[in-house]
Parts: C-alpha cells; sequence; structure tokens
C-alpha cells in the first residue's frame, strides 16, 4: 500500500547541499514538511535550501548541529517537537568522507568517520523511534544513505569503508528490531551521482562507464529512491541500488 506524504514531517541530515538537499527537496515536492539539518555548510547555503524548500509549499526549518554527539541530536529533536510536534521520516544523510589507505589513515580520521557515518545515525535513529511511537496509528520510516564502501572493500578510504559497512548492519538490526512496531528501515546506495571535490571531468565520464548503463548518475535518482522507500508500508530491511549496475563491474 502506498503511503501519502502529504503533510509529514522529515527530518533529513545533511540536508544544506548535495545529495541530502536533493532528498529534501524531493520529499518536499511530495508535500513533506522538513527540518534541514547541517552542520559547516555555509550560511547562504542553508537559506537557499531552506527558501527552496518551502516554495514548494510545505515548511521547512534549519538546525545547525554535529550529529556525532548526543547533545547536538538532542537540539535537533528539540526543534522538531518544538517547530512540528511530531516526526514520521528520518533520513540518515551527513556524512564525512575521508581519504587514506588502511596504513596511512591517521586516528582522528578513523574516529570521525565512524562518529558521523555510524554514531550520528544510531543516536539519531534512537531519537527517531521514540517520537514515531507517538504517532497515531505509530509508525513512520528511516533510510540510511549508503555507499560503495558498504558492500566492498574500499582501499584508499579505508576509514570511510569500515564506517558505511557497519551503517548497513545497522540497518538491518533496525529494521528486524523495529518492524513490529511498523517502523520501515531501509538503505540507499548510490554509485556515481554526484562528483566528489575535486574530481574532474574526464574522472567523472570514466566513473560514469564503469557502470552497466555507461554513465553516471544524479543526485536527483538517489532523492527518488528514496522517496520510493518511504511511500511504501511492506518494504522494510531492503538495501536499493542506484548505482546503474556499477555492481557488475
Amino acid at each position: 500500500m502506498r503511503v501519502d506524504l502529504t503533510d509529514q514531517v522529515a527530518l533529513v541530515t545533511g540536508s544544506a547541499h548535495r545529495v541530502g538537499k536533493a532528498i529534501a527537496l524531493e520529499l518536499a515536492r511530495r508535500g513533506v514538511h522538513i527540518l534541514v539539518h547541517y552542520n559547516r555548510t555555509d550560511d547562504e547555503n542553508v537559506r537557499e535550501t531552506v527558501q527552496a524548500i518551502k516554495s514548494l509549499g510545505v515548511d521547512a526549518i534549519p538546525v545547525q548541529a554535529d550529529v556525532s554527539q548526543s547533545d547536538g541530536v538532542r537540539a535537533i529533536f528539540d526543534a522538531v517537537q518544538s517547530h512540528f510536534g511530531r516526526l514520521n521520516i528520518l533520513v540518515n544523510s551527513a556524512s564525512v568522507f575521508h581519504k587514506g589507505a588502511l596504513m596511512a589513515m591517521t586516528l582522528e580520521d578513523w574516529q570521525q568517520s565512524l562518529d558521523v557515518n555510524l554514531t550520528g545515525p544510531m543516536l539519531c535513529t534512537q531519537a527517531a523511534v521514540h517520537m514515531l511511537r507517538r504517532n497515531d496509528p505509530p509508525g513512520g520510516a528511516i533510510v540510511n544513505i549508503l555507499d560503495y564502501g558498504s558492500v566492498r572493500p574500499w582501499v584508499d578510504r579505508a576509514a570511510h569503508g569500515v564506517s558505511k559497512a557497519a551503517l548497513l548492519m545497522l540497518t538491518e538490526i533496525s529494521a528486524a528490531t523495529l518492524g513490529a512496531e511498523n517502523i520501515r528501515v531501509n538503505g540507499v546506495l548510490p554509485g556515481p551521482v554526484m562528483k566528489t571535490p575535486g574530481m574532474s571531468d574526464e574522472q567523472w565520464r570514466q566513473a560514469g562507464e564503469k557502470t552497466a548503463l555507461g554513465h553516471p548518475g544524479s543526485a536527483d535518482d538517489v532523492a527518488r529512491a528514496v522517496a520510493y522507500l518511504v511511500s511504501e508500508d511492506f518494504v522494510t530491511g531492503t538495501i536499493l541500488h542506484v548505482n546503474g549496475g556499477e555492481h557488475f563491474n
């Protein structure tokens, strides 16, 4: 059964720019009010994102916080409660993307990767569940944004890959644990949908050629996958690959 998203409330972490922003805008097009979370994005980007969401006829507020810290997560969910009074959807999109092979990565990069990419989604999941249980009827949806490192050894991004692989397991554990409460938990695993900082046009073209379809995708592809997962009431524990068949290579 398809879930009507009109007038629902979503928290999308890391939603002031890049893939998180595309997800927030896609949900807003479907009638969802958005809490725009950010940490270090500049204020102009945040204002533009909030205005773009509001232009679609829904409400939006920004909150700056560190999702890897319990105080930061508490501030985010206090804002959701005080402004919207409820929550229906959580999308864990905030991420750091440190580069470094196993023997080259620093302890700082290792710890920050785990803190932001794994601990943050865990803390947000726990806080979201308390709110989702209070819905009438109880329930809602959680989507975690994964990537290549979740399923294959990403040797030049060792810390990042380990954190994302653990996030995939957190997704499955959450789905198995929360299903009886009508809380659906899924993951989206994007392929080449947005250039990483410093990537040239030629490198981007080559990344797209490695997919079965032979070209890269876009952040909007990921956003529509998220919208699908939160709209379907009989889908949980699913990892949806949005990568043009990159996993065949």
